[in-house]
């Protein structure tokens, strides 16, 4: 076994590990995918500020986020198709965030259900809605959300239709995937995918299969949720959700100053600036980028969180100085699942945390708490800079 000391290490190992379509599935953004590329580049034009003789010891990166104890600014982003990254991969990852002190978030379009996740694991998770077309399914799936224990519901807003990926397209992602000669080749060379994948029963999106009316088998399942995701989802619609719900509201896929004043006038509890990875609008600003801006118009009215982009423990301090509460980590714990599974998924949080530790001994704090601006060198994060100073002049102009 390699010794692992970075995300990277354990992407590589994934790439290696995972079938081509669901690999790249993780690993691929929406048409160019610069926006993807972006989302990781432009922390690298943060530049942290170095400080010595300080005293450095009794370090801690816990926090109270909504109300909640966590043993670090951290939280696992919903990811689709995770339990095809892995057997049963939303149950491994839920494990591994609850070891590591942290909330799980279970995507709608997971492979493993809500109810999988509640029965194996005893603290509770996050669940992620999609909003369709079939509201009566959509309560639901709220209420079975809340009967699991679920304490938040994290509404994603970016996806009303999804971004073209050329390489789903090229690959004919589907789940389970369709045996054509070249995925059957594809799959032989993925013995321990494949192994797991023929010792478990969850093979198909969790949350939907057995659960909508008319939907027995994969090909009306393919259809339905293709034709499900609703492009009329609204600001109004949000009022309705968050009274079915009644519990913590967040909402994810904020990248503009406007949706978060919006997001902050709908009652929602948090918010978080995301562009969806790349997967979604090409071209778009990074979620780095926006985020200075987005914190700076809400100030301390809401929380706000951070996802797109993170690889590193570094890149998670970077955004509490712009501005975030906490990230959600996508990516980086794919590849540790696709990697090793649930010890895969435990390295990765082990890893960001080290890194974040680290990072803050050295910037001279002792206290993840208490880290702003400050830690940042001033004047490397332009378009930081160029976005809360717009800011700034709306404001003067008003």
């Amino acid at each position: 076994m390699p010794t692992i000391t970075c995300i990277e290490d354990l992407r590589l190992m994934a790439e290696r590990r995972v079938p081509r379509m669901f690999y790249d599935y993780v690993d691929g953004g929406s048409w160019t995918e610069s926006t993807y590329r972006a989302n990781q580049a432009e922390f690298a034009d943060i530049k942290l500020r170095q400080r010595v003789a300080r005293n450095i010891e009794n370090r801690s990166l816990k926090i109270n986020s909504l109300g909640i104890d966590m043993a670090m600014p951290l939280a696992i982003a919903p990811t689709g198709l995770a339990g095809m990254v892995h057997a049963d991969g939303e149950i491994l990852a839920a494990r591994a965030a609850t070891a590591a002190g942290i909330r799980y978030t279970l995507s709608t379009v997971s492979i493993c259900s809500i109810e999988d996740i509640a029965d194996a694991i005893a603290s509770p998770f996050w669940f992620q809605l999609y909003v369709m077309r079939d509201r009566e399914f959509i309560g639901r799936l709220i209420d079975r959300a809340k009967a699991a224990g679920c304490d938040a519901l994290v509404l994603t807003l970016d996806l009303q239709l999804s971004g073209q990926r050329h390489k789903d397209l090229k690959n004919g992602l589907s789940t389970p995937p369709r045996l054509t000669p070249a995925n059957v080749l594809n799959l032989l060379s993925k013995p321990r995918w494949l192994k797991g994948m023929m010792c478990t029963r969850r093979h198909y999106f969790g949350n939907i299969m057995g659960h909508v009316k008319g939907v027995d088998d994969l090909r009306q399942l393919a259809n339905w949720t293709y034709d499900q995701f609703d492009p009329r989802l609204n600001w109004d619609d949000i009022q309705w959700i968050k009274e079915r719900w009644g519990g913590t509201l967040i909402l994810k896929g904020i990248l503009d100053v406007e949706d978060a004043r919006m997001a902050l006038a709908s009652g929602a509890d948090a918010i978080v600036v995301s562009n969806h990875g790349g997967r979604q609008l090409d071209g778009a600003a990074s979620s780095i980028s926006m985020l200075p801006a987005i914190a700076e118009a809400i100030g301390n009215r809401m929380e706000v969180w951070f996802d797109s982009g993170i690889r590193s423990g570094q890149d998670v301090i970077k955004a509490l100085a712009l501005g975030a509460k906490g990230a959600m980590l996508g990516r980086a714990h794919l590849y540790g699942l696709g990697a090793m599974g649930q010890a895969g998924v435990a390295k990765a949080l082990e890893i960001i945390a080290t890194e974040m530790d680290l990072t803050l001994a050295l910037c001279g704090h002792t206290n993840v708490q208490d880290i702003d601006r400050s830690i940042l060198l001033p004047g490397t994060y332009s378009q930081a800079d160029w976005t809360c100073s717009e800011l700034r002049r709306e404001k003067t102009l008003a």
